[in-house]
């Protein structure tokens, strides 16, 4: 729709109600009929063009006085003032003044209805033409007097009209504009908060589709897995608030990273715990669900490997994580009601991941028999146990999923190592080229150190020995 067409006539730029009519090109027209009837002494020929031009003026004008432009309209209206261009037969002040209404009508119309309506402005223009050429070749003589100079004033006010009408609806709409963007920008700042609350593979979909949000769920095959830190609840007794809250935080920070890298759904956190799950509402299929979330804890015990020596050089010892995976039947989907909604997963499967997580020991991952079974192929497993887990008749057979790295002797990508008074950690996936000088400089230092110890314990050792002979001598 053109700028003018979008513009409801209804109200006024200031937006109080008011009604307005778009088509001063009919008071042109009808002025312009009655002088030329008036010039040619109201000849039989000029008195037609005034019923043919007047009839359908007059009911534009009473009929569109209080509604919207249209597109039938607007051709009307190009028709009347295409038919005086020819029936005068093209005089040139008039129908310059005349073709220059059809130009704005035609500008301030929909951009589909141009070619539309400068065709029907030609053919009307063409065909008239030659009506009023046959009828009447010497009635009908444009004068250059003062019947131009009228309707070339009565032409240029209606433009002028519509340029101020224009430009008064321009400035009214930038400024709804820039209202209209600082509210934007004030959502888009509020639903980024608010995303932060929800899983993307959540509310993108909703985003992009816009699609209607209700109460619904439905059945499918996950892989869940249940994780928290062993030993918290303990420490949480001998910590402060605030290093309690700054090892919670950055170890969520952290565990979050991961689950998005590996496109996890991260359901909620259960104070030390997080509960993630593959399948929905995108799924890669069971067995690759299954090694991805496998893929996802390993990575995670990799990282509180790191997370646990950050810790200990503030003094905070023995924080381990530990992880039950499981994968089956559950529902998933929105539950709650229309006011309040989660995203979520129920069923059995579910507390079944949750008693496998309680059951392991640190750094520990037990997994499921079904989830053995997707990933026994890719991942090195251990038989862990049957454990008789609560909510369940039957024992629960489960799985340890040993560090992929273990058995690599030289290659493995992390050596972590700790005795009494000694604690060694390193992550080879984190170092940089320039760090490997360092890291051999530091060492070595340590070791010479260690040999200056074992120097000197050896000699406090002889030197005892030497003394304790001397005595029984």
């Amino acid at each position: 729709m053109a700028f003018l067409d979008i513009i409801s006539p209804k109200k006024s730029i200031q937006g109080k109600d008011a009604y307005r009519f778009d088509y001063p090109e009919v008071f042109v027209l009808i002025l312009s009929v009655i002088l030329l009837a008036v010039h040619f002494d109201f000849s039989p020929t000029s008195m037609a063009l005034l019923v043919v031009v007047c009839l359908p003026s007059l009911m534009i004008l009473i009929y569109n006085y209080r509604r919207q432009t249209s597109f039938w309209t607007s051709n009307i209206v190009i028709i009347l003032l295409s038919v005086v261009i020819g029936s005068i037969q093209f005089c040139s002040i008039i129908s310059l003044s005349l073709a220059a209404l059809i130009g704005l009508r035609v500008i301030i119309s929909s951009p589909e209805n141009h070619l539309k309506l400068i065709a029907v402005s030609v053919v009307t223009v063409i065909i008239f033409y030659y009506v009023s050429v046959t009828l009447s070749i010497n009635e009908i003589d444009c004068h250059e007097d003062w019947i131009t100079s009228v309707i070339l004033l009565a032409s240029m006010m209606v433009i002028l009209c519509h340029f101020r009408r224009v430009y008064h609806d321009y400035i009214h709409y930038e400024g709804r504009a820039q209202q209209v963007a600082g509210r934007l920008n004030t959502m888009v700042s509020v639903i980024n908060k608010l995303t932060r609350f929800i899983p993307p593979q959540i509310w993108e979909p909703i985003v992009k589709a816009d699609v209607p949000v209700s109460v619904s769920n439905k059945r499918a095959k996950l892989t869940i897995m249940f994780s928290d830190i062993v030993g918290f609840t303990e420490l949480s007794d001998s910590l402060s608030a605030d290093n309690l809250a700054d090892i919670l935080n950055t170890y969520m920070h952290c565990m979050t990273l991961i689950a998005n890298k590996h496109g996890a759904v991260l359901d909620k956190f259960i104070g030390d715990g997080m509960v993630c799950f593959f399948g929905e509402p995108n799924s890669r299929g069971p067995r690759q669900d299954a090694l991805d979330c496998v893929a996802m804890a390993i990575d995670m015990r990799r990282e509180m490997r790191t997370l646990r020596q950050k810790w200990r050089l503030m003094g905070f010892e023995g924080l381990y994580i530990r992880i039950g995976i499981t994968t089956g039947y559950c529902h998933v989907g929105n539950f709650g009601s229309n006011n309040r909604l989660s995203y979520t997963l129920i069923g059995k499967e579910a507390n079944l991941a949750s008693r496998l997580e309680a059951v392991a020991g640190k750094s520990e991952i037990f997994i499921s028999e079904r989830t053995h079974d997707y990933i026994s192929h890719d991942y090195d497993c251990e038989y862990a146990g049957s454990f008789q887990l609560k909510g369940f008749d039957s024992k629960v057979i489960a799985w340890q999923v040993l560090d992929p790295d273990a058995n690599k002797g030289k290659l493995s990508k992390w050596v972590d190592h700790t005795l009494p008074g000694f604690n060694l950690h390193l992550n080879f996936r984190d170092m940089q080229d320039n760090d490997y000088q360092d890291i051999r400089n530091r060492l070595n230092i340590a070791l010479e150190r260690i040999e200056q110890e074992e120097k000197a314990i050896t000699l406090e050792i002889t030197k005892a020995s030497k003394q304790e002979s001397q005595r029984h001598k």
